[in-house]
Order: structure tokens, then C-alpha cells, then sequence
């Protein structure tokens, strides 16, 4: 049968992801493997007593089945993985041949692995793959998304800048002087912001009102890299950079300094309303300042990477260290929201400098394309994420854009090629049809990765096309 007549006989499952084992007599070790990659990534269904052959499937069945479910389930419970697994199963009969699904969940708190810490997977495509050291380190940053802003400091309200509070309230009153916040102390303001939480103060907090001093003795060089370059690289610029913004207080400070700053490299035809917001006819600048607030809201402070801003004559470049939680497809589509800094993410939104609900992208997307015909790009790898706004059209936006879908189109040449040595190293005997199923890719398009990889040096053939099998060489 194929994967779709097992699905209809699977009815009641969901299907977000699934890997199929025979699992007859006993629980695959591989099986694991797999546990923690769909832990590690968006979950899905783990299938007992289903045969994967060539390009099909056939139900094999699963003997003592109460015995397997009940070791597999005891093993995810146990002392085997790092975190508890909780899983949900459902049985089926099918003529007699039992079979167990399971669905794993994707955990919240990431890394998830067993007996070791090497023992880490991640889901790609349709199999499992050995998680990396940069990939893990990344897990463990990502653990804390939406709490680490949340955490106590040893600091107290003393300890922050009167000025910046200051400037915060009056900015406030100008932008919603209707706004109930007004009317507060400013030791309850800081309360209802969570500036101030049991008398101390969260690093969210710190981060948006601290002073210089207490902030870099919390954060190793604490900073918003910004930089001005009089080229399209740094290779045709007279100087690495003309302009770079050093140093400022804190991220309230930062956000104007880097805004004024912004202001001046876009098209605006129209004049500014007197509190620096966009009109309708300017959602160029709406898109800019959202991915300005995105950059100073959602950034991983505590990664080794800065949250950097690069102004070149031909874009404008924002890198937040920190992964997204989810793929610009996904958070555009359902217009996700789930910000990696709550604390600072209420802070902007209470003065209007970014959006009650959603995540901002749509306003990036469809503000910049509406003046520059040209959509944003974004990139997203295990530790950080970078939005680029192309500040000049059609011809040069177009060849920008190509080059950018040529560099995506050579990194998913590159993840195939690897994937398939993956595999091969672990299967030699494999087929090319089965490759293919593995892979998520054509038949044809396994040959041409191949043939690639042969001239490379880096496989070669053993034996006959039918009985030989496949050799990674320097492994």
C-alpha cells in the first residue's frame, strides 16, 4: 500500500510527521532515535508493526503487543531520556495483525536525548539525523524562549536610569495620553510593565530601562550593532564602515538613536506626523521601525552573537541571534505570534511601537513591497534569523532576489547531498527508489546527486548495479 491508503486506514490519526517501524518481536533501537527527533522538532506518530518496503508499506503486525507498548512506554517514562516523555497511543487489529502508534510530542524544553547528550536528533525531511554541537547549544538557548526576560536579577529599582523612565512616561502620554498607565506611580507603572517583580528588577526589565554600568554586569559587552557602509559589500566600500552607532544606554535609548538613523537611508515623499509614526502613505517606514522593534524584542541577548543592523547602498540588513520559532511560511500564514522577550515585547507595545497582535511580518512584507516592489527576505538557521529590505527596485531588487533563491536552491543541494551520504553509510545496499522516499526528492534527482557525488570522489559503486552495494568514501 502506499503512504496514502495508510493513512485512510489509520484514520484517526493526524498526521504532522511519521516514521513506521516492524517492530515484530521487540523494540527497534532505532526507535529512540526517532523519539528524539520528533521531540526536538514538531512531533508526530511513531508506527509499530509497519514494514517500509521499496516505495510501499505493508502492515507486518506486532507480536506481544501489550508487552512492547508497555516497555516502550516505561523506557520514555524512565531513567533512559533526559526529560520524562509522556506519549499517547492508539491500537489497531487489522485481519488479526495488531498495530501501536504513538504520538510524541514536541517538547518544550529542548534539548530532548538518550543515555547521552550526543545521542541528539533532529527530524529532516523524512528521517532522523544526528543533531550537531552548534544545533544542541542552540536547543538549549531556544529552552528558555519566552521566559528568560521573566527571570529576577539582583537588581532593584534604584538601580535603573531616572531619565529613561522618565523619557518613557512622556512618551507615553503623547502617544496615548488616554492610557490607563498614566494615571500610575511610577513605581506601579514599573509593577504592571514587570519591570519590577517582588521588588527586583526582570532582565527584561534591565534591558529597556537599566544604566550602562549594571547592564554590562549582567551582559558581556552589551550593545546594538549598527553600521552604515558606503557600498553594496565590504569589499566596494572605501572603509569597512562611514557610521557606527558604538553605544547606548539601554534598548529604549538604542531604538531612537538606530530610528533616526534609519529614517534618513529610506524613500519618504511625505512628511513625518509630529510623534514620528508613519502615515498610510508611508508603510515603508511602518515596515522598517516593525523590524527595528522585532530586532530589539525578540533577539537572543544573552547568545555570543550581537543583534546587528547593516546599512548598505543597496539594503538594509537586520541578523537577530536567536532563532524563529516556528518558519516565516507558518508565522505569516497564521500569523503567529510568540515572543522570545515578553517583558520587552509589552514595554514597546504599551507606547505603540509595535503591534498588539501578531508578529508584525505582514506589515514588513506588505509595507515594503508596496513602495519598492520587492518583498523582504528572510533567512533562518539553528541560532539566528536576518530580515533583508532591498532599498533599490525592479532590476537590481530582481537579480538580488534570484541570487538569493540561486544561494537557498546550493544550501538544499548541499543538505541532499549530505542526507544521502547519511543514509548510504548507514545502508549500503539501498536503492535509488528507496533513497528517493527517504530523501523527498525524485528518482531521477537521487541519480543526479549520485552521479555528482561519484565525481566528486566521494561514492563509489561495489559490485553489480542489482546485488553490489554503495561505498562512502574516506568513512
Amino acid at each position: 500500500m502506499d503512504k496514502t491508503e495508510l493513512f485512510n486506514r489509520l484514520e484517526e490519526l493526524e498526521w504532522e510527521d511519521f516514521e513506521v517501524k516492524e517492530a515484530k518481536f521487540s523494540i527497534p533501537k532505532s526507535s529512540f532515535e526517532t523519539v528524539s527527533a520528533f521531540s526536538n522538532t514538531n512531533g508526530g506518530w511513531l508506527v509499530f508493526g509497519v514494514r517500509h518496503q521499496n516505495s510501499g508499506f505493508e502492515i507486518s503486525g506486532v507480536e506481544d503487543a501489550e508487552r512492547i507498548e508497555q516497555d516502550f512506554t516505561t523506557a520514555l517514562r524512565g531513567d533512559k531520556f533526559n526529560q520524562k516523555i509522556r506519549v499517547r497511543s492508539v491500537k489497531y487489529d487489522f485481519d488479526g495483525k495488531v498495530v501501536l502508534a504513538f504520538y510524541i510530542p514536541a517538547s518544550e524544553q529542548k534539548p530532548v536525548y538518550f543515555n547521552s547528550r550526543k545521542n541528539t536528533f533532529i527530524r529532516t525531511g523524512s528521517g532522523d539525523q544526528r543533531a550537531t554541537d552548534v544545533e544542541i547549544d542552540a536547543m538549549y538557548r531556544d529552552s528558555s524562549f519566552g521566559l528568560k526576560d521573566k527571570e529576577l536579577t539582583g537588581f532593584t529599582i534604584d538601580d535603573l536610569d531616572e531619565r529613561t523612565i522618565s523619557d518613557y512616561r512622556t512618551y507615553l502620554e503623547n502617544v496615548n495620553p488616554e492610557h490607563r498607565y498614566n494615571k500610575l506611580s511610577t513605581e506601579q507603572l514599573l509593577e504592571k510593565l514587570q519591570v519590577v517583580v517582588d521588588g527586583r528588577v526582570t532582565i527584561g526589565g534591565l534591558l529597556v530601562f537599566g544604566n550602562e554600568d549594571n547592564l554590562n554586569r549582567m551582559l558581556t559587552d552589551f550593545r546594538i550593532d549598527y553600521l552604515e557602509i558606503m557600498g553594496t559589500s565590504y569589499s566596494d566600500a572605501p572603509t569597512r564602515y562611514n557610521y557606527r552607532l558604538y553605544e547606548e544606554e539601554n534598548l529604549f535609548r538604542f531604538y531612537f538613536s538606530i530610528f533616526e538613523r534609519l529614517m534618513k537611508k529610506i524613500d519618504l515623499p511625505f512628511t513625518l506626523r509630529a510623534d514620528g509614526f508613519a502615515t498610510d502613505s508611508q508603510p515603508q517606514l511602518v515596515a522598517i521601525r516593525e523590524a527595528l522593534v522585532n530586532l530589539l524584542m525578540h533577539s537572543d541577548y544573552f547568545s555570543p552573537m550581537k543583534p546587528r543592523i547593516r546599512v548598505f547602498l543597496d539594503r538594509i540588513e537586520f541578523l537577530n541571534p536567536g532563532s524563529l520559532p516556528k518558519d516565516i511560511e507558518s508565522i505569516m500564514k497564521e500569523d503567529f505570534t510568540m515572543p522570545r522577550n515578553p517583558i520587552i515585547t509589552k514595554i514597546f507595545r504599551v507606547i505603540k511601537l509595535s503591534e498588539n497582535a501578531g508578529s508584525g511580518f505582514d506589515k514588513m512584507f506588505t509595507g515594503w513591497k508596496s513602495y519598492y516592489n520587492t518583498e523582504p527576505l528572510v533567512s533562518n538557521d539553528v541560532d539566528f534569523y536576518k530580515i533583508t529590505f532591498p532599498l533599490t527596485r525592479d532590476i537590481i531588487s530582481e537579480k538580488a532576489s534570484e541570487k538569493t533563491r540561486e544561494e537557498t536552491r546550493e544550501e538544499t543541494r548541499k543538505k541532499t547531498k549530505e542526507k544521502i551520504i547519511e543514509i548510504i553509510s548507514q545502508t549500503p545496499q539501498i536503492t535509488t527508489d528507496e533513497l528517493a522516499e527517504l530523501t523527498g526528492i525524485t528518482a531521477k534527482g537521487v541519480e543526479w546527486h549520485i552521479k555528482k557525488l561519484k565525481d566528486e570522489g566521494l561514492l563509489k559503486r561495489i559490485g553489480s548495479t542489482k546485488a553490489g552495494s554503495w561505498e562512502v568514501v574516506g568513512r
